[in-house]
């Protein structure tokens, strides 16, 4: 662990960062360091060897990117790259290049990323016009050293980010003859998710009395629900796929991935979940970089909402509105787990984590709870009865916002007549009926066989308070919590981030303040405080959401009448 060279600083000019990068910095709205920044960007400055642990969405492109740019700044008369950052992905390479490009817009810094699937010639072309910096995977960084166009000799500073990802991969022999090429004198720089036996080999040779820190996700106060809620259930290998299905019917992600072993099991559930309806989309080592782009384009578009993938295949994936992650399968190795679920609850934000175990896996939960020293609390497959209610009280929510916002009298020649026949309560329940048939809500009737969980789980789930479910669907509201309308939803492009940030930049309250959120086509609804409720209904009628002021009431009026 490092020394506690943070006390004291509250922002980045505390750390002795340049006006140029300051400027950058405030222009993109970074207000004050995370905690691996305030403790790796002052040793770097300093020239220093640094080992950092911390996990993804902690900061750290940041925290040697910013030291990084203030030494090229004063870096003259230099021809070739002085600074080398070995990823293990393309789209990792292309997130910190561009990174290190918005960072040092003000400093004229030039930026080149270099990986496999890209035209070699194309990236030949611009390390002969000049580069300052290489973002690289390992193969293509040597296959450029190989002919002459990437000088090795010339860099000061090599970074290995994700250094386990790439051990993992294979390039432990291409980032070692990399760092023998490079001067004995350069300042090495390794960050890493996890810190297994060979990365410390791996240090041990190559770096020089470096600064060590460990920085963990950020956790929340306790009492307060987890940034990531991790939950598994266990479930028979016959029933996955409609366990998967079932479960996200009732969280609704916003967009998840779903990470699979094979490619075969990765190709047969797209085609699955396709066929119940969703929008999944495969990716996996088998797909030329033009498939795995457009794969992505779709995600990051919105055009799809589920991304089924093998780990391989998804290294290195950065998704903004990513909300959940699905472990198909329990991960064979802890360290896999731990990145996984490292692409949700970023920046503060929440996110979900589930496992599907079979019965036999059962025990691997409990070895990766010990290793991440994290809880994964053991919860029931929802039941047909669950799906049920939850989307009954989807449609319930959709009728009154028609009944609050749309122009019916167009349908009085349907109902009239039939009020002469029946009556309208009878007409209501028909059409009740018919709004929610066509939601789907018929096509999932299979009962999924419960497998108990083991007794500890059950004493750990009966010891959670009410305010760690978070993320309750349907039903009630948690208890003190109400629930707000909000007549915006996916149509809008409304995310969960933005209904947060609305609330919490309007009203008296935090992000950790909000309950569960759930976003329809045309609405959404999310848990407040009830103490808080009138407070955030004000704020919020003053504000836009997605440059749009939508209708904000209390779900339903206390009297059971239609509010006027």
């Amino acid at each position: 662990m490092s020394d506690n060279v943070s006390d004291g600083v509250s922002s980045f000019a505390d750390l002795g960062l340049g006006p140029e990068l300051l400027n950058a910095l405030s222009g993109l709205g970074y207000e004050e360091p995370t905690p691996i920044q305030r403790e790796a960007i002052p040793p770097l400055l300093e020239g220093r060897d640094l080992i950092g642990q911390a996990a993804t969405g902690t900061g750290k492109t940041a925290a040697f990117a910013l030291p990084l740019l203030q030494g090229l700044s004063s870096d003259e008369g230099r021809t070739g790259p002085a600074a080398l950052i070995l990823v293990p992905t393309r789209e990792l390479a292309v997130q910190v290049s561009q990174a290190f490009h918005r960072y040092g817009r003000g400093l004229g810094v030039r930026v080149v990323p270099i990986y496999g699937g890209q035209p070699i010639g194309w990236q030949m072309k611009a390390l002969e016009r000049g580069v300052d910096v290489v973002v690289a995977t390992p193969g293509r960084a040597l296959d450029h050293i190989g002919r002459g166009t990437l000088r090795p000799q010339e860099i000061k500073a090599v970074v290995l980010d994700e250094a386990d990802e790439m051990l993992d991969m294979g390039f432990a022999e291409d980032i070692e003859e990399i760092l023998r090429e490079t001067p004995d004198d350069r300042r090495t720089v390794l960050f890493s998710a996890t810190l297994p036996p060979r990365i410390k080999g791996l240090t041990g040779r190559y770096l020089r009395d470096p600064v060590q820190i460990q920085i963990g996700r950020e956790e929340a106060p306790p009492g307060e629900a987890p940034l990531v809620r991790q939950n598994a259930y266990v479930v028979a290998r016959a029933h996955k796929p409609a366990a998967l299905g079932r479960l996200l019917d009732v969280e609704a992600p916003t967009a998840a991935i779903v990470f699979c072993r094979t490619r075969e099991e990765v190709d047969q559930l797209t085609e699955t979940l396709n066929g119940r309806g969703y929008r999944a989309e495969a990716l996996h080592g088998g797909m030329s970089q033009d498939q795995r782009d457009r794969v992505m384009g779709r995600l990051r578009g919105g055009t799809a909402e589920l991304l089924i993938a093998t780990d391989v295949a998804a290294r290195g994936l950065d998704v903004e509105q990513l909300t959940h992650v699905v472990n198909y399968n329990v991960p064979s190795a802890p360290e896999s787990y731990v990145h996984r679920i490292g692409r949700v609850g970023r920046a503060g934000r929440e996110g979900v984590a589930i496992t599907l175990a079979e019965p036999r896996e059962h025990r691997m939960l409990k070895t990766i709870e010990r290793v991440t020293k994290q809880r994964i609390t053991v919860e029931k497959v929802p039941t047909v009865a669950d799906l049920r209610a939850r989307r009954l009280e989807l449609t319930r929510a959709a009728l009154q916002e028609s009944l609050m916002e749309d122009d019916l009298s167009r349908f009085l020649a349907v109902v009239e007549p039939l009020t002469e026949e029946f009556d309208v309560m009878e007409v209501a329940l028909a059409a009740v009926k018919m709004a929610y048939e066509s939601s789907g809500a018929a096509a999932d009737e299979e009962e999924i066989p419960q497998i108990a969980p083991k007794a500890a789980d059950r004493e750990g789930r009966d010891r959670r308070g009410a305010g760690a479910r978070r993320d309750r669907r349907g039903g009630t509201p948690a208890q003190g919590m109400t629930r707000l309308f909000i007549g915006l939803g996916r149509s809008a492009a409304v995310r969960p981030q933005d209904l947060v940030g609305a609330i919490a930049g309007e009203s008296k309250l935090s992000g950790r303040d909000i309950g569960a959120i759930e976003i329809a086509d045309r609405f959404s609804l999310v848990e407040v405080p009830e103490s808080a409720a009138e407070q955030v209904i004000k704020a919020l009628r003053r504000t836009t959401i997605k440059g749009r002021k939508p209708t904000i009431r209390r779900e339903r009026d206390t009297t059971g009448r239609r509010p006027r």
